[in-house]
């Protein structure tokens, strides 16, 4: 999994790995998130991550990962700009299918109801 860190006039400040998953899943750490935004002064962010089995589509693991970045981010004032999901040449943008939550739905619940 990727980030690229954003300042406030959404220019790249660094585009970086963050974590690295095994074929069928990757352990993404909220509060290394965060540091890492704040680390490097971002005021948005946006992540990246592949597919190894080339289906792009997200999962609901890749829905609720998402929904806990956003709110912890969101405690310290970062926006996240889009997630988006690579897998056999196909790029997914989590925004623009409109599963980028701006509030997420509790616990248990996937943003799609």
């Amino acid at each position: 999994s990727r980030a690229g860190s954003w300042d406030n006039r959404h220019r790249v400040i660094e585009f970086r790995e963050l974590f690295r998953g095994t074929i069928d899943q990757a352990a993404v750490h909220p509060r290394e998130v965060v540091r890492n935004a704040i680390a490097c002064n971002a005021a948005a962010v946006i992540f990246c991550h592949n597919h190894p089995s080339g289906i792009a589509e997200p999962s609901a693991a890749d829905e609720v990962i998402t929904c806990q970045l956003v709110q912890a981010l969101a405690l310290i004032s970062v926006r996240v700009l889009d997630h988006l999901i690579v897998g056999d040449g196909i790029c997914v943008s989590l925004a623009e299918r409109g599963l980028l939550p701006a509030v997420c739905p509790p616990a248990g619940e996937t943003h799609r109801g």
